[in-house]
């Protein structure tokens, strides 16, 4: 059986793909901040859900990642597919106030978060037979439409024209 962990499952996109993959017999590893979100997946997900684990993991932390990553290698020896889908924004705001502690949560997360949990994916997979998996890391279209006032989460800045350009 085919083994999965999908980042951000308490919600939205992570929620949904997670639920997906339990109905094509997978076993899915929500990851997710929030305990009481995951557990609604789960609860969500029906009689497929014997198939999920949930781990809490906030994947801004590299011993919480470890430990994830752990947990997946010795309860299912391997890892077919990490979904890196885990992210998140500020509220929207001048660039010139969005504050550091904000910047760096929004990085850590979207960023860090998903590369520490691509490399333990790498670790694993590699160790693992028959070697290898999928890593699919979600994205916004954000990348190609960059939403005003949100400098952290798209990482471009978005400034409108001056007045003496706009007559």
């Amino acid at each position: 059986m085919k083994v999965a962990i999908i980042t951000g499952a308490g919600s939205g996109i992570g929620k949904y793909t997670s639920i997906a993959l339990l109905k094509k017999g997978f076993n899915v590893v929500l990851c997710g901040r929030s305990a009481a979100k995951l557990e609604q997946t789960v609860m969500d997900a029906g009689p497929t859900a014997a198939s999920a684990l949930v781990i809490p993991t906030d994947i801004t932390q590299v011993g919480e990642v470890q430990a994830l990553f752990a947990k997946v290698k010795s309860e299912f020896g391997r890892l077919d597919l990490l979904f890196n889908n885990a992210g998140t924004n500020i509220p929207g705001v001048l660039l010139e106030e969005v504050t550091i502690e904000q910047w760096n949560q929004v990085i850590a997360t979207n960023l860090t978060g998903s590369f520490l949990c691509t490399q333990e994916a790498f670790n694993l997979m590699k160790a693992q037979q028959p070697q290898g998996g999928r890593i699919i890391n979600n994205g916004s279209i954000s990348a190609h439409s960059p939403r005003p006032n949100s400098a952290p989460y798209t990482c471009l800045l978005y400034t409108s024209p001056s007045p003496r350009d706009r007559g």
